[in-house]
């Protein structure tokens, strides 16, 4: 970003108004300049090599003009500033922060985008630690808490891309056989020994819960919960027994709901959404994967507030790109400007 973009036109004015009045007084001076005519050399202008070196002339005036345009821009944008601004928060930087995902057919779509956001967002983290957990009928911790932003961004990446599955090509067998392949693999792991269960959310979520160090008592720890709710099967623990494992344990849990509209989905919304806000949880519904991205921005804006993080703001000089840019212009300019007068 830039701190001063107006001082673009104000130098790119400068060059300009330095240009007309430049013309304006090579023109006054050509006019008072005396002229002194030679005798039989008219036919001088319509030699091959005289109408060479006048085109070759323009063409060089034409581009010491183009690059005398370009070596002012860049200088514009160095005289407005070019900056990074970084806002960070060391209160901010004490969150632990559990990513627990169902990864049922019906929530891959949302769980992309959730993991996609989360690669955005990796790097303003300074501290913060990151846990990626998934389950289905069993769990699979993909990887544990950690603030290795290399690493976090190594597996949120091979999972966006194992996650981007369009399931829905399974129907009419038109999926890319080298995807489906790549999506098992990442779920390796949450599905049981039989086929009689799946989405066993208040299991995942207790699995979840015990991500946490608990001995680390100065850390915010948070739960972002991403299900449709839709439990097929007997779990060991129910959601509402999970949230309150969740709570006992001094975590906060946030939820975001994704189910589709079914004579049950009311009552699966009202469980979890009670289970979710009894506790003091965001709860989020909606049936748009791609509002996604603004819910995991209001529960990141709801923890700064909730752990009072004043935000510090740190501004870097940035200059070099445009630096070099001026240098090779002006190189090509004084290289124009040698060949005019050679």
């Amino acid at each position: 970003m830039l701190m001063h973009p107006w001082a673009i036109w104000v130098v790119v004015a400068v060059v300009i108004a330095a240009l007309v009045l430049g013309w304006f007084a090579r023109a006054a001076k050509q006019e008072r300049r005396r002229v002194a005519w030679v005798a039989n050399a008219g036919y001088l202008t319509a030699l091959p090599s005289f109408k060479s070196r006048i085109s070759q002339y323009r063409v060089l005036l034409s581009c010491l003009v183009v690059v005398l345009f370009g070596a002012s821009i860049a200088a514009g944008f160095l005289v407005s500033r070019p900056v990074d601004r970084e806002v960070r928060s060391d209160e901010l930087a004490t969150r632990d922060i559990v990513l627990c995902l169902d990864v049922s057919g019906s929530m891959v779509e949302y769980d992309t985008e959730i993991v996609q956001r989360f690669l955005e967002l990796l790097p303003s983290f300074h501290g913060e630690r990151i846990a990626l957990s998934i389950f289905n009928s069993t769990s699979r911790t993909v990887f544990p808490l950690t603030d290795d932003y290399a690493l976090v961004e190594e597996q949120l990446t091979e999972a966006a891309e194992a996650l981007d599955f369009d399931v829905d090509s399974l129907d009419d067998f038109s999926y890319d056989a080298e995807a489906l392949d790549r999506l098992l693999a990442f779920l390796a792991g949450t599905e049981g020994l039989g086929q009689d269960a799946s989405s066993l959310v208040g299991d995942g979520l207790a699995t979840c819960a015990l991500a946490f160090d608990l001995e680390d008592e100065e850390r915010s720890r948070s739960i972002i919960l991403a299900t449709d709710n839709e439990v097929f099967g007997e779990p060991l623990y129910t959601l509402p027994e999970a949230a309150d494992l969740v709570a006992e344990r001094d975590i906060t849990l946030h939820g975001f709901y994704a189910g589709a509209v079914t004579a049950d989905s009311a009552a699966q919304e009202k469980e979890y959404r009670d289970a979710v806000e009894d506790h003091g949880g965001l709860f989020y519904a909606s049936d748009d994967p791609d509002a996604v991205s603004g819910i995991v921005d209001q529960i990141s804006a709801q923890q700064a507030a909730e752990l009072d993080a004043d935000a510090d703001v740190i501004i870097t000089d940035t200059p070099e790109t445009y630096f070099a840019w001026l240098m090779g212009l002006l190189a090509l300019y004084l290289l124009a400007v040698w060949r005019l007068r050679s």
